[in-house]
């Protein structure tokens, strides 16, 4: 049954050779995250596509989508609200800015500054 998942093979030109092998792509190579220090993350207030509510948006980690919501979890329980962290932003509810930053700054993100 693994053989025949079509969906891994989709876009692929087939061959009339009998003797043809598909062959999946090598995995890519794992993403490391940088240390905190070296991240420059910018924290701002976002209201677009939100009904007009406001979410403190965190932008411009790069890593691990695990570290990612690492990060996100620890800033959300800090703060004591909710969000989410996907895509490589993390969303904070309410206008936090100072507070994140500050929060960034203490867990050693030092080039984490506070965007508008």
């Amino acid at each position: 049954m693994a053989e025949n998942d079509w969906k891994k093979r989709l876009g692929v030109v087939y061959s009339t050779n009998p003797d043809f092998q598909y062959r999946d792509e090598e995995p890519k190579a794992a993403v490391l995250t940088p240390e905190p220090s070296k991240q420059r993350l910018i924290v701002s207030l976002d209201r677009r596509n939100r009904g007009g509510k406001q979410v403190t948006l965190v932008t411009g980690f790069t890593g691990t989508e695990e570290d990612l919501k690492e990060l996100g979890k620890a800033l959300k329980v800090k703060c004591g609200v909710g969000g989410s962290a996907k895509d490589g932003e993390i969303t904070v509810q309410g206008d936090l800015r100072d507070k994140v930053t500050a929060l960034l700054h203490d867990m050693g993100y030092v080039k984490a500054k506070r965007g508008n």
